[in-house]
């Protein structure tokens, strides 16, 4: 098999408040960058942390940084956009063959970037880091994690269990992901649709190396909300079967009603005709218009057509860089 020639690398690491973490793990990726470079597997590379309107001194260390090392590059967002719009930011300003994605955590093993260029001269367009062991996860961590892939499986998304945004993509790529405008951003779905040789690197999950997680269960449940209505219209085909049995209940229930006020004198009148399906029928269109409620706020936010991003600062003098980043943080309505 003919390998492809080696690339360039730019590795994105959005940053929300990850002051106590963000000095090692620097240090960490600029030696992965010195060995690359010095092994031949990439002919340049560069790291890009994108603060995500941290309210630490986050920015200030990358500042830092970037004085000490150009290689690593900065982008600060006006105000905080999330995970996702972060990535973004990272990803459109980027103009290397290959970019990889990775928390600044540290629990995603940043060893593995080598394997995934490997991966990327063996053919692939796509490398996927999954997790082959969540051994360092709290058992309440564990069972909520695994219960999030399994659940937007079951609802029909497609996305790879036990990956999250840790990925190689190749420049064509992120070609096509420019191509996907939608202000509901899910990446971890939103990947598959763009099909191409995907491969796959497996590692261990470590322990945070500093800090608080930015994921607590409040934003895991919302943002598994967010990948449901983003990618499966399952629960509106729900809502029309729960419709069906709920039907279905009320005419049995209206039958034994019935029954009860003619073949026996035990029934209060009109008390389970009225006040039963009354309950059921209500307890059930509330959950059907707040599903459909999720579905509506999607297309409210989608139609603004707002910028998913603003960024307010960069660290490099790459203008072919700026642009980049601006166009990819402003879309527009199509022409």
């Amino acid at each position: 098999m003919t390998l492809r020639a080696a690339p360039s690398l730019d590795i994105v690491v959005p940053c929300y408040n990850e002051e106590e973490v963000l000095p090692e793990t620097a240090r960490q990726l600029t030696a992965l960058l010195d060995n690359l470079l010095a092994a031949g597997n990439v002919t340049s590379a560069q790291v890009h942390f994108v603060d995500d309107g941290s309210r630490d001194r986050t920015w200030a260390l990358i500042e830092e940084l970037h004085q000490a090392d150009p290689r690593l590059c900065g982008i600060k967002l006006s105000r905080n956009r999330g995970h996702q719009n972060a990535l973004m930011a990272g990803l459109g300003a980027s103009t290397a063959a290959v970019v990889v994605s990775i928390d600044a955590d540290l629990q995603d093993d940043p060893a593995i970037i080598a394997d995934m260029v490997d991966a990327y001269r063996g053919g692939a367009e796509i490398v996927l880091g999954v997790r082959s062991d969540r051994g360092t996860d709290s058992a309440f961590k564990r069972l909520t994690g695994q219960g999030f892939y399994r659940f937007l499986k079951g609802m029909g998304v497609e996305i790879v269990y036990d990956h999250a945004d840790y990925r190689l993509m190749s420049r064509r790529a992120l070609n096509a992901l420019a191509q996907y405008t939608e202000t509901n951003l899910f990446l971890r779905a939103l990947i598959p649709q763009l099909g191409f040789s995907v491969a796959t690197v497996p590692y261990r999950r470590a322990e945070r190396f500093a800090g608080e997680s930015k994921y607590p269960l409040s934003k895991m449940l919302a943002f598994a909300l967010d990948g449901l209505t983003s990618f499966s219209t399952r629960p509106l085909r729900l809502i029309t079967l729960l419709g069906f049995l709920v039907s279905t209940v009320s005419f049995a229930l209206g039958l034994w009603a019935l029954s009860v006020a003619v073949f026996t004198t035990q029934g209060v009148p009109g008390w389970a005709s009225t006040v039963v399906p009354i309950y059921l029928i209500c307890g059930v269109q509330l959950l059907c218009i707040g599903i459909i409620g999720e579905y509506v706020g999607k297309i409210y936010f989608e139609t603004k057509r707002r910028p998913r991003f603003i960024i307010d600062q960069m660290l490099g003098d790459d203008e072919a860089v700026v642009q980049s980043a601006k166009m990819s943080a402003i879309h527009t309505m199509a022409d």
